[in-house]
C-alpha cells in the first residue's frame, strides 16, 4: 500500500524543492482529486468549490498554496477613472493597472509557459489590462486561444470595467472562461459621475451622469448574462471615502441580487507620485480600521472577499509576492515547452497538506468556541510566506494576514502591507514605527522569529508579539493563544 505523503514545517518556509516535488509525485502520493476534496466547505455546492478550490482569489483558503499570473496584453481602455494612471510604473508597487512590460499574445504565450514550467503553484491565467480586458478584446481572446491550447490545465479569467463586456459574454462561455471580475464602483449615476470623468461607448466619448448611466446599466446587464451562463462572478469596488464609502453597502445588495458570487471591497491607493486625479488632489484613502469596519457592515449581504492584493497587471506568484521581474521578456528563452510534471506534483503534495489544514482549522475553531467569553475578541496579525502557517521573520515581513478570533470562531479579516524590518540583518527604528502604525488595532503578532528590541516596542505601543507558535497552521496558533488569553489552556494538534 502506497504511504502518504509528507511535509515537514520547516520545508513550507523555504523555496519549493522542485525534485522533491517530482519524488513525491512518483512516491503513490494522494490524489488531487481526492484528497484536495476534503476542504470544500459545507455549505458550498461540490461543483462550484471544484471551480475555486485552485483559485487563489476566489478561494480564501487557496491562497495558502496556489499563484497567479497576470499578461498585460489589453493596454486600451474605454473608461477613465478618477484613481487610475497607466502611465506610472514602479517595479516594488503593487497596484491595478501597473505594468512594466506590454506583451504581444505570441509574448504572453512564450511568458506563461516559462512560468508555468518554474512556479509550480501556478493555476490561474488572469488578464486585468492594464487597459480593460474586454474593450482590447481582439488581444485578450487570441492570447486565451494560444495559452488554452498549449496549456488546458490552467484556469483563464479576465477583470474588466463592464462597459464592454456584454458583448462578448457569449465567447467568454464558449471558451470555458468560468471566472469574472468586474469592477463595480456605484449604482448611482450621481455617485458615478464623481469617481468616472468619461467613457466612452458606442464611438463617442460620455461625460457627467449620462455617462455614470450608461456604465452602470451595462454592467448591471453584463453581471446579468453571466449568472445567466453559470459563469461565476467577483465584484470588485474601490473606497473612496467621502464619495462612495457608505454607498458600497447599496452596491453589495444590488450585485447579490444579481447573483454575483463574491463582492471585494478594496482601499483607494491615493499618492500624488501616481499621478492620479484623486492623489493629485488629495483625496484620502480609507485606513484599514475604515475599511474593516466597512467590510462588517456587509457580512450577511454578498460574501466577501478579504483577501485581495490589488495586484499588478503583471503579477506573478501567490498573493502578497510578486515575481514578474523574474520573467521579464530578456529572460524568457526563445523555444519554450510546456512540461506539466512540476505543478502535478505541487498539487498532489498539496493536497494531503490541506486536508491537514482544513482539520486543524476545524479544531482550532471549536476550542475558540468553548472557551469564548463574551468581550472576547483578539485581532492578530501573522507573518506568514503561505502554507497556512506562521513560517515568516517578523523583520522580513512584507505584510502581515490578519485574523479575528470571537466567540463565533476564527476568521481571515485582510491584510497590512509594511516595509520590511530588517535590512541587511539590522532593524531600522523608522521603519518599525510604519509597522507599527499599520499595525492599527492589533492585539497580537504571530511570527516565526522576533528580536528582544522590536518586541518590545511592540509591547510598548499595546501589541502583544511572539514567536512560540512558529511554523504552526495559524489558525492552531490563534487558537492556542486564545486560550492563553481568556484563561483557557487550548489543546490543539498541529500536524
Amino acid at each position: 500500500m502506497n504511504q502518504p505523503v509528507m511535509i515537514s514545517l520547516e520545508s513550507l518556509a523555504k523555496p519549493i524543492d522542485v525534485e522533491a516535488l517530482k519524488a513525491a509525485a512518483n512516491s503513490g502520493g494522494c490524489s488531487s482529486s481526492s484528497c484536495g476534496s476534503s476542504a470544500k466547505p459545507e455549505d458550498m455546492d461540490a461543483d462550484v468549490w471544484e471551480r475555486i478550490k485552485d483559485h487563489p482569489c476566489y478561494s480564501e483558503e487557496a491562497h495558502h498554496y496556489f499563484a497567479r499570473m497576470h499578461v498585460a496584453v489589453a493596454p486600451a481602455c474605454n473608461i477613465q477613472c478618477n484613481y487610475c494612471n497607466r502611465k506610472y510604473d514602479c517595479a516594488n508597487e503593487s497596484r491595478p493597472g501597473v505594468v512594466s512590460e506590454k506583451l504581444t499574445p505570441d509574448q504572453a504565450k512564450r511568458k506563461v509557459i516559462t512560468v508555468a514550467n518554474e512556479v509550480p503553484q501556478l493555476s490561474v491565467l488572469g488578464i486585468a489590462g492594464p487597459g480593460d480586458a474586454c474593450y482590447d478584446w481582439k488581444k485578450t481572446k487570441a492570447t486565451f486561444s494560444e495559452i488554452a491550447r498549449d496549456i488546458p490545465d490552467i484556469k483563464l479569467c479576465i477583470s474588466t470595467n463592464g462597459l464592454a463586456l456584454p458583448d462578448h459574454v457569449d465567447e467568454l462561455a464558449e471558451m470555458n472562461v468560468d471566472h469574472v471580475t468586474i469592477t463595480i464602483n456605484m449604482v448611482d449615476p450621481e455617485i458615478g459621475a464623481k469617481i468616472y470623468p468619461w467613457i466612452y461607448y458606442q464611438h463617442k466619448r460620455w461625460t457627467g451622469i449620462e455617462a455614470a448611466t450608461i456604465l452602470h446599466e451595462r454592467q448591471m446587464l453584463g453581471l446579468e448574462m453571466l449568472t445567466a451562463r453559470g459563469i461565476l462572478t467577483k465584484i470588485n469596488s474601490v473606497m473612496i471615502p467621502g464619495v462612495n464609502d457608505e454607498h458600497l453597502i447599496e452596491v453589495n445588495r444590488w450585485v447579490k441580487e444579481r447573483g454575483a458570487f463574491l463582492h471585494n471591497v478594496m482601499p483607494l491607493i491615493s499618492d500624488p507620485a501616481h499621478g492620479t486625479h484623486y492623489g493629485l488632489t488629495g483625496q484620502r484613502g480609507p485606513t484599514a480600521m475604515e475599511l474593516k469596519a466597512l467590510q462588517d457592515k456587509l457580512d450577511g449581504g454578498a460574501k466577501l472577499m478579504r483577501h485581495c492584493r490589488q495586484c499588478r497587471a503583471d503579477a506573478v506568484g501567490l498573493l502578497g509576492e510578486d515575481r514578474g521581474q523574474e520573467f521579464t521578456l530578456d529572460q524568457l528563452p526563445e523555444e519554450v515547452a510546456y512540461d506539466p510534471a512540476k505543478r502535478t506534483a505541487y498539487r498532489e503534495v498539496v493536497a494531503k497538506e490541506r486536508g491537514d489544514h482544513v482539520e486543524a482549522k476545524k479544531a482550532a475553531v471549536a476550542s475558540v468556541k468553548d472557551a469564548a467569553v463574551e468581550g472576547g475578541n483578539l485581532l492578530v496579525a501573522v507573518a506568514t510566506k503561505g502554507g497556512g502557517r506562521v513560517n515568516e521573520h517578523f523583520g522580513h515581513a512584507k505584510e502581515f494576514q490578519v485574523y479575528e478570533a470571537t466567540p463565533k470562531g476564527i476568521t481571515f479579516v485582510g491584510h497590512r502591507k509594511v516595509e520590511n524590518y530588517c535590512m541587511g540583518g539590522f532593524g531600522e527604528d523608522a521603519t518599525l514605527d510604519g509597522i507599527i502604525a499599520a499595525l492599527e488595532g492589533i492585539d497580537l503578532v504571530l511570527c516565526s522569529k522576533i528580536g528582544d528590541c522590536p518586541k518590545d516596542m511592540l509591547t510598548e505601543a499595546g501589541i502583544d508579539a511572539t514567536d512560540s507558535h512558529a511554523f504552526e497552521y495559524i489558525e492552531s496558533a490563534i487558537g492556542a493563544v486564545y486560550g492563553e488569553r481568556f484563561g483557557t489552556e487550548l489543546e490543539v494538534e498541529v500536524a
